[in-house]
């Protein structure tokens, strides 16, 4: 016999069934995976249990939320269906997106076990440039803290203008097709209106003012408030602080998250979404009039003042594609 001799194909993974399992059933197996049980028939506690680890399934879709074509997905364990994201403690990735799927759809298409990678600019691993403004202090303001995925920005209770960002050092094209999915945890919101929050897409930064980047769109936070707003300028579209009248909850936990994507697929009418829902459908975002190009950007400022704010940032990437 030789050292190393075929079985069977990769995506043909054999389980001993702890369970009753049925036809097409989705599961979490060994390696973390998702498996589709195949056959004509079911399994029985103790049976080998054959699953399909490969190809592109229709299932069930939460509704209520839309999707992306080439988005992130996530089986949700106590609704047996397709979200957006892992919010239970035993939902697991599932794959990426086939098509965009509205908010009413029942289904929708996933390409299994595709990796998470294939972002042109990712965060929480790709270089970035920060220029904070305002006296560093230990364990507080400064450059963004990386902690395991996350980066922390931060503003202490100094009485002084203060400014920290992240922006990513690889850039993209306008036209690139770009779409930005970004995670916030809010883990002390702004304690007073002089502080400014920003995410999203942009062709530079400030090192005082967000609202002063020539070319932009993002999500707004101010300092003291749960709204999430929505601004957007191009060099000759300016759209102001736009209330989308969805909130976010400030905490440190799982449930603390808030996941915003922009779609600039097509710029001259930028699509954002809060998570998984568009909002401001009847506000055009425009950056068609951009040179860019473009970055991603993470910006935390105070004018004055002893407001303090620490904003966690978990995911901030952007994909792009010629189709």
């Amino acid at each position: 016999m030789g050292e190393a001799n075929t079985l069977r194909a990769s995506n043909d993974i054999r389980q001993t069934a702890q369970a009753t399992l049925t036809v097409n059933e989705v599961d979490q197996l060994a390696d973390g995976s998702l498996g589709v049980l195949k056959g004509t028939s079911g399994a029985s506690v103790g049976d080998q249990a054959a699953y399909e680890t490969r190809g592109q399934f229709t299932c069930p879709k939460l509704t209520g939320i839309e999707f992306l074509d080439g988005g992130r997905a996530y089986w949700s364990f106590p609704d047996n269906a397709i979200s957006f994201r892992r919010s239970g403690n035993r939902d697991f990735y599932a794959g990426r997106i086939v098509g965009n799927a509205a908010s009413a759809d029942t289904v929708c298409v996933v390409n299994v076990n595709v990796s998470e990678a294939g972002y042109d600019v990712d965060l929480r691993k790709d270089a970035f440039l920060s220029t904070p403004t305002g006296t560093p202090a230990a364990g507080g303001f400064g450059i963004p803290k990386h902690v395991g995925g996350s980066s922390s920005l931060e503003l202490t209770a100094t009485t002084e203008a203060q400014c920290v960002d992240l922006l990513s050092v690889d850039r993209f094209d306008v036209v690139a097709n770009p779409i930005l999915e970004a995670i916030i945890r809010v883990t002390s919101n702004g304690s007073g209106g002089t502080v400014d929050f920003n995410i999203g897409l942009a062709n530079g930064t400030s090192t005082t003012d967000a609202d002063a980047i020539t070319e932009h769109v993002l999500i707004h936070f101010d300092g003291g408030s749960t709204a999430i707003k929505v601004q957007s300028k191009d060099g000759v579209t300016t759209v102001a602080a736009t209330d989308t009248t969805k909130t976010f909850t400030a905490g440190s936990g799982a449930s603390n998250r808030t996941e915003v994507w922009i779609d600039a697929r097509q710029p001259e009418n930028v699509k954002v979404y809060v998570n998984a829902v568009r909002v401001l459908s009847a506000t055009t975002f425009r950056i068609d009039n951009a040179v860019g190009p473009l970055g991603a950007l993470a910006h935390l400022e105070k004018t004055t003042g002893a407001d303090t704010g620490k904003y966690v940032v978990d995911r901030l990437s952007v994909r792009s594609a010629q189709q």
